[in-house]
C-alpha cells in the first residue's frame, strides 16, 4: 500500500490546513518572525515560560483577590449595600416608546419629599411627609383596608374626597378590578402614626429592621422603593436624600383621579413650607415602562442545555485529539478553572462599580465566557504541539505565545469593541451583560496569558505533554489507507482540523446577545424588534418631555435612574397582584412631584462613594483576613509548584527549569596556558581541546565539575605529539588521537590509556579519521583512517593491526563517512563519500571482508567543480556540492535524485540540516523541510536555502525522483524555496533544528577570500595590542543566531564577553576550530579558552544520536567541522 504522509501527520493533534474559502477568510494573519510584535509577545511567553513561579503567583493572586471578596459583594436577600446576584429569569425595568399602541396595565404616580442634602430620616421631615401623605390620600394612620372588605363600593359627588372607608373598599386587597388601587410609603414602617415616629428612639434602627416588612397587599417595603438616593454601611442604610410615596391605581380607580386632582391643590396649601417640583403640583409628563420576571423557560433551559453540551462535546473531542495522555485530567482543570477564574473576577469588578447583573439568567455567563475562551486556549496549545519537541520549554511556549497571541489579543479587542457599542443599543439588562463579557473577556486574556500559560509550561517541562507529543511525531500509524480529501465537517468531528472558533465566538456572542434582547421584546414583531435595536436604549429615553428644572436641588438619583435600579423581587409581587399569570405588566409612570423643605440646605458637603457600598465594609472588615489568606494561597502555590517540579530538580540533565537565556555562552577556563588549536565532541557533552601547550583536556558541558588533563605537556609515549586528528566514537567511551606514527586510544569513562596502534602516514595528510562499525566481541570499534593519496586504512585496536584499501586514484579534498540504514538488508550501511582535485567522487562501502570503491558518475559532474560531498545518513544519500550546483544522489545505486541551485559557494562551506515524519507505513518517511546552507564566494555572506511543500498537509518525497501515485506527497520539483543572505557572518554553523549560530566580529570589513572562496587564516594570534587607543578588542565579540524560516524563533544576537568575563582570555583575531556538541550547542576555542554556546534554552545531552529524523549532516559520527570553520594542522 503506498505511503499515506497525510495519516502519519495525524498525531500531532490538529493539523492546520485550510478547510474551505470560508474557514480561510476568518483566519487571523500569520505576523512574520521578525515582526516587532510578534518579537514582543515571543520574550513574553519565554519569559513566562522560564519563571513559572513568578508568574503562576501573580495570577493566583489576582484571582483570589478577586474571587474572594464574592461573598461579601452579592446578595440573595434584602440587604441592601451589595450586588443582586442574578436569578433563574429574565428581568427588567425598561421604557418603551413614546407613541407605542400599548395599554398599560396601570398608572405609578409618586411623590419624592427631600430635606437637606441625604437627610431626609429626621423626624420633622418624616411627619411633614406623613402630612403631604394624608393631603393626597386622605387619612392613612394605622392603615388596614381590608376591614373595607364587605363595604359595597360607591364613587362620590364630582369634586369631593373619597371618604376613608370608600377609599379602603376600592383597595387591591379587597379584589381587583378596574379601580383598585395600593401604595407603598416609607411611613408605613411606622404605621404612618405620627406619635409612633415622634416617639422613636432610632429612626435608623427602625428603617433597617422594618426592610422586610410587606404591606397589605403583600409588596416588601424595601429600601429600594420607598427610598431614593441610600448611602450604606456595614450593610445598613445609614442616609438617604429622598422619601418616595408611590401611588399605583388600574385605569378608572377614584383614588388616582383624587391623587391627581387634589396634588394641584397642594401649592395653595403648603407653598408657605415646600418648595414644590413643578411648581403648580400637576405632573403631566408620563412615560410607558415594562417591568419583567420572566422565569427561564422550559425552552430555555433546552437551548442553554443544547449550547452546553454541544460546548462540552467540542472541548472534548478536542482534548481527545491531544497526545498528552498523563496531563488530561491536569488540563482539563486547568481550563475549567481559567473560565471559572475569569467568570468570578469579572462579577466582582461588575459588582465593585456597580453594574446590575441579575437581569440575565446566571446559566447564560459562563457559556459566553465558554465559548470565547476555549479558541485561544486550543490554538495555543495546538501552536505548542507543533513546535519542534526538542526545544527548551520556554522557546516552545515562546514561540506558540508569540505565534497566536496576536489572534488572541486582536479577537478580543474585537468582541470588546463590539460589545461596548452592542451596549449602548440594547435595553438595560442586555447591557450589563455585554459589559460584564466585555470585561470577563479581557480577564480571560489575562489568565490564558499568566495562569494557564505557566500551567501549560509546568506540563510541557515535565514532560508529560513534550514526551507524548515527541513521540506521537515519530509514532507509525498502522490503520494504512490511501489519502482521500475529507470534507471540511468530517475533519473537524474527527479532530483532524480545527473549527475557526475566532469567529465562531463571536457569532456565539452575538447571538446571544440579540436573543437575549428578543427576550426582552418577546411581544413585538421582527421589524419592531431590529428597529428598536437600531433606535437604541438612549433613544427611548430622549424622545419624551424635557427633564424637570431639578438640577438646583442636587437629587443624589434622578426618577429615571431609579426606576431602572428596582428591584426585580418587587416587580415580581406587583405582578403576582396586577396579573397573577403573567411574567410582565407595563405601567404609565408620571413624572413625581417633588417636595423640598424650606431652609434645607441642598449642597453635598460630601461626595458619595462611586463604588459599591459592600466594598468599603470588606475593606474595614474583611482586610487582615485576606491578607492573611493572600499569604497562605502564596506559600500553598510555592509549595505546590515545587512539589510538581520535584521530578526535573532531582533529574541532572532536567533540573533547569529554563531559567537558562535562549542563547547562552558557557567558558571553559584555566586548562590551557596557549592557544587551542583543535577540538572534538560527543554528544553527550564531553569535550575534547588541544592546546599548543601540547596539553589535552577533557571537559564536561553537562556537568558543572573540575575537567581533567590527559596529558599536562610533559613527554609522553602514550601520547606523542604533533596531533594530527582525533574523534570519539559513538558511545562516548574512546577518544582517539592521531600522530605520525601512532594512534593512542583514550578511555574517557575510566580515565585510562589503551592498546596503541601504529600507523605510518608517510607523508600523507590525513583527510579523514572516525571510528567505524562496532564488533560484537570487541570493547573498541574499528578506526577508519583515509589519506590525502587515496588510501584507507582500517584499525582493529584489539588485534593491534590494520590494512590498507585503495579508493580514489586522484588526491582527495574532502572525505566524509556515512554511517546509516539499508532498505533491503539487515546490516547497516557504512560507506566513505570523497571528492578529489580532479573533481570525481567515489563511495566506498564495508563489504563483509574489505572495502569496495566505486565512482560515481553523473552528468556534466566535471564541469561542475565539485569541492566537497556531504553525507545524509538517517536518509540514505549524500550532497555533492559544486560550485553554484549541489546535487542530490541515492547512496544505494547512486541514482541523481535532484540537483539544487545555488549562489556562488565558498570552498567547503556547505552544511545542511532536515526534519523527517514518518507516514502511515513503517519504514517510509518524508521531509517537512531541508535547509542547505554555505557560504557566498563573492559576497562572504551565510546564505541560507530552506526548501519546504507546497502546502501542510503534505510531505517531500527525497527518496527517488519518482513521487508515489498516492497523495500527500509532493516532487522535489513543486517545492517551495525561501532564501536569506546574513552578512559578516563570521564563524557558523548549522544546528539540528536547522537554526544557523555564528560568531563575529561587529566591525564590517571585508574578509580576505583567497581565489579559491576560502578564507585566510590569520596565522597565530597577535599578542600585541595592536589597536587604535580606546579600541574595546573584547567588546567587539558577538553571538548571532538565525532560525530555520519554519520556526517561530526570531533573530537574536548578544555579546559574547560579559563585563566579568575577559579575564583570563588571550587576545585573538579570529577564532579557532569549532565543533558541534549535542543537537543544539558548539564549542569553539578563543584564543587559550574554550567556549559553549547553547541556542534555545539548556541543552540535554545524549549518548549517541537519539533521533535520526532530525540530524546534522556534517557530524554524522561527529567528526571535526569542515567549511566555514578553520582546519587544524598539525603541530609539535
Amino acid at each position: 500500500m503506498p505511503p499515506d504522509p497525510y495519516r502519519a501527520s495525524v498525531p500531532r493533534s490538529v493539523l492546520r490546513i485550510q478547510l474551505t474559502f470560508c474557514c480561510r477568510t476568518t483566519e487571523a494573519p500569520v505576523l512574520a518572525p521578525a515582526h516587532p510584535i510578534r518579537r514582543v509577545l515571543h520574550r513574553y511567553g519565554s519569559y513566562a515560560a522560564s519563571h513559572v513561579v513568578a508568574t503562576l503567583l501573580v495570577s493566583v493572586v489576582v484571582a483570589t483577590m478577586l474571587t474572594y471578596p464574592i461573598p461579601y459583594l452579592f446578595t440573595s436577600d434584602y440587604v441592601n449595600g451589595a450586588s443582586n446576584l442574578p436569578h433563574h429569569a429574565w428581568t427588567v425595568a425598561q421604557p418603551l416608546p413614546y407613541g407605542a399602541s400599548i395599554h398599560p396595565d396601570v398608572m405609578m404616580r409618586s411623590i419624592w419629599v427631600h430635606g437637606s442634602y441625604m437627610q431626609a430620616l429626621e423626624q420633622d421631615l418624616l411627619v411633614s411627609a406623613l402630612e403631604l401623605q394624608n393631603e393626597l390620600l386622605g387619612s392613612t394612620e394605622n392603615f388596614r383596608p381590608i376591614r373595607a372588605r364587605h363595604v359595597a363600593r360607591s364613587l362620590p359627588e364630582p369634586g369631593t374626597d373619597l371618604s376613608t372607608t370608600q377609599r379602603d373598599a376600592f383597595h387591591a386587597i379587597n379584589g381587583l378590578n378596574n379601580q383598585s388601587w395600593f401604595f407603598h410609603s416609607p411611613l408605613q414602617y411606622w404605621d404612618c402614626i405620627k406619635e409612633n415616629i415622634l416617639v422613636d428612639p432610632d429612626i435608623l434602627a427602625t428603617v433597617n429592621d422594618k426592610k422586610t416588612q410587606s404591606t397589605s397587599v403583600n409588596v416588601t417595603l424595601r429600601h429600594s422603593i420607598v427610598f431614593s438616593g441610600k448611602r450604606f454601611e456595614e450593610r445598613r442604610l445609614v442616609a438617604t436624600d429622598a422619601l418616595v410615596i408611590t401611588l399605583v391605581y388600574l385605569r378608572d380607580s377614584p383614588v388616582g383621579q383624587q391623587w391627581e386632582r387634589k396634588a394641584g391643590l397642594l401649592p395653595g396649601k403648603v407653598s408657605n413650607k415646600w418648595d414644590i417640583y413643578p411648581s403648580d403640583g400637576r405632573s403631566t409628563s408620563s412615560q410607558l415602562y415594562e417591568f419583567q420576571f420572566r422565569p427561564i423557560s422550559r425552552k430555555d433551559t433546552a437551548i442553554l442545555a443544547v449550547a452546553y453540551i454541544l460546548t462540552s462535546l467540542y472541548f472534548l473531542m478536542s482534548l481527545s485529539k491531544l497526545r498528552a495522555f498523563k496531563s488530561k485530567f491536569g488540563l482539563i482543570v486547568t481550563i475549567v478553572s481559567q473560565i471559572a477564574f475569569s467568570v468570578m473576577s469579572s462579577f466582582t469588578v461588575c459588582a465593585i462599580f456597580r453594574l446590575d447583573l441579575s437581569r440575565i439568567p446566571r446559566a447564560a455567563y459562563p457559556l459566553v465566557v465558554l465559548s470565547m475562551s476555549l479558541e485561544n486556549i486550543f490554538r495555543l496549545i495546538n501552536a505548542v504541539i507543533l513546535t519542534p519537541p526538542e526545544d527548551s520549554t520556554s522557546s516552545r511556549i515562546g514561540n506558540a505565545f508569540g505565534e497566536t497571541a496576536h489572534t488572541a489579543i486582536t479577537s478580543s479587542l474585537q468582541n470588546v469593541f463590539l460589545l461596548l457599542i452592542l451596549s449602548r443599543w440594547v435595553s438595560p439588562g442586555v447591557s450589563a451583560f455585554c459589559l460584564f463579557a466585555a470585561v470577563a473577556i479581557v480577564f480571560d486574556l489575562f489568565y490564558l496569558s499568566t495562569f494557564f500559560l505557566s500551567v501549560l509550561s509546568v506540563d510541557v517541562r515535565r514532560t508529560e505533554l513534550s514526551d507524548a507529543l515527541a513521540k506521537a511525531s515519530m509514532r507509525h500509524n498502522r490503520r494504512g489507507s490511501d489519502f482521500k480529501p475529507r470534507g471540511t465537517w468530517e475533519l473537524v468531528l474527527q479532530g483532524k482540523a480545527t473549527l475557526s472558533t475566532r469567529i465562531a465566538g463571536t457569532i456565539i456572542m452575538l447571538g446571544f446577545v440579540l436573543i437575549a434582547q428578543w427576550h426582552f421584546f418577546e411581544e413585538g414583531t421582527v421589524f419592531n424588534f431590529f428597529s428598536r435595536l437600531h433606535r437604541g436604549y438612549g433613544a427611548l429615553e430622549s424622545s419624551g418631555s424635557s427633564q424637570n428644572p431639578l438640577d438646583s436641588i442636587h437629587q443624589a438619583r434622578s426618577p429615571k435612574s431609579w426606576l431602572r435600579l428596582q428591584d426585580h423581587e418587587t416587580a415580581q409581587e406587583i405582578i403576582s397582584i396586577i396579573k397573577p399569570t403573567a411574567h410582565s405588566y407595563v405601567a404609565r409612570v408620571f413624572e413625581p412631584v417633588v417636595f423640598v423643605m424650606k431652609g434645607s440646605d441642598r449642597m453635598p458637603h460630601l461626595k458619595e462613594p462611586t463604588l459599591l457600598p459592600a466594598l468599603y465594609d470588606f475593606i474595614n472588615h474583611q482586610l487582615t483576613r485576606f491578607v492573611v489568606l493572600l499569604l497562605v494561597v502564596i506559600a500553598g502555590v510555592r509549595l505546590l509548584t515545587t512539589f510538581l517540579l520535584w521530578e526535573d530538580e532531582s533529574d541532572d540533565d532536567d533540573r533547569h527549569l529554563d531559567t537558562d537565556p535562549t542563547l547562552d555562552v558557557k567558558s571553559f577556563t584555566g586548562g590551557h596556558r596557549l592557544d587551542v588549536v583543535m577540538l572534538t565532541a560527543a554528544a553527550d557533552g564531553h569535550v575534547v581541546s588541544v592546546g599548543l601547550d601540547r596539553t589535552i583536556r577533557v571537559w564536561d558541558a553537562r556537568h558543572d565539575i573540575i575537567p581533567y588533563t590527559i596529558v599536562d605537556g610533559c613527554r609522553s609515549d602514550d601520547a606523542p605529539f604533533p596531533v594530527l586528528a582525533m574523534t570519539i566514537d559513538d558511545n562516548s567511551k574512546w577518544l582517539a588521537i592521531l600522530s605520525p606514527f601512532k594512534i593512542a586510544l583514550w578511555n574517557i569513562k575510566d580515565k585510562v590509556w589503551g592498546p596503541p596502534l601504529s600507523a605510518n602516514l608517510q607523508g600523507q595528510k590525513s583527510e579523514a579519521f572516525f571510528f567505524g562499525s562496532s564488533d560484537i566481541n570487541s570493547d573498541i570499534p574499528r578506526l577508519v583512517l583515509v589519506r590525502r593519496n587515496g588510501t584507507l586504512t582500517e584499525f582493529m585496536p584489539e588485534a593491534g593491526e590494520g590494512a590498507d584499501y585503495g579508493i580514489c586514484r586522484s588526491p582527495l579534498t574532502c572525505v566524509r563517512p556515512l554511517i546509516g540504514k539499508r532498505s533491503k538488508q539487515a546490516a547497516p550501511l557504512i560507506a566513505i563519500i570523497t571528492a578529489s582535485r580532479r573533481g570525481c567522487v567515489h563511495a566506498a562501502t564495508r563489504e563483509t571482508l574489505s572495502w569496495n570503491s566505486r565512482s560515481v558518475h553523473l552528468e556534466g559532474i566535471e564541469q561542475d567543480g565539485v569541492h566537497q560531498v556531504v553525507p545524509l545518513s538517517s536518509l540514505g544519500l549524500f550532497l555533492i556540492a559544486g560550485a553554484s550546483r549541489v546535487h542530490l544522489v541515492d547512496m544505494e545505486d547512486y541514482n541523481l535524485i535532484y540537483t539544487f541551485s545555488t549562489e556562488l559557494m565558498a570552498q567547503r562551506s556547505l552544511q545542511s540540516a532536515f526534519f523527517t515524519r514518518p507516514s502511515s507505513q513503517p519504514g517510509s518517511n518524508g521531509l517537512t523541510w531541508f535547509t542547505l546552507c554555505y557560504t557566498g564566494a563573492e559576497s562572504g555572506d551565510c546564505i541560507v536555502q530552506t526548501f519546504v511543500p507546497p502546502e501542510e498537509h503534505v510531505m517531500i518525497y527525497y527518496q527517488s525522483s519518482v513521487v508515489p501515485e498516492a497523495r500527500g506527497w509532493c516532487a522535489w520539483e513543486s517545492v517551495k524555496e525561501t532564501k536569506r543572505h546574513i552578512e559578516n557572518p563570521g564563524s557558523w554553523s548549522v544546528l539540528s533544528d536547522g537554526c544557523v549560530v555564528g560568531i563575529r566580529q561587529k566591525s564590517t570589513r571585508v574578509l580576505d577570500v583567497e581565489t579559491n572562496g576560502r578564507r585566510k587564516a590569520d596565522g597565530l594570534r597577535h599578542r600585541s595590542p595592536r589597536k587604535e587607543p580606546g579600541r574595546d578588542l573584547f567588546g567587539r565579540w558577538e553571538i548571532w543566531t538565525a532560525p530555520q524560516s519554519g520556526q517561530l524563533r526570531t533573530d537574536e544576537t548578544r555579546p559574547l564577553f560579559q563585563d566579568n568575563e575577559r579575564a583570563g582570555h588571550l587576545i585573538v583575531t579570529d577564532i579557532g576550530p569549532m565543533v558541534r556538541v549535542g543537537q543544539r550547542s558548539v564549542a569553539f576555542s578563543f584564543g587559550n579558552v574554550v567556549k559553549l554556546v547553547t541556542v534555545g534554552g539548556h541543552e540535554r545531552f545524549e549518548n549517541g544520536m537519539a533521533d535520526k529524523s532530525l540530524e546534522h549532516l556534517n557530524i554524522g559520527s561527529r567528526r571535526r567541522k569542515p567549511g566555514a570553520l578553520v582546519r587544524p594542522r598539525a603541530w609539535t
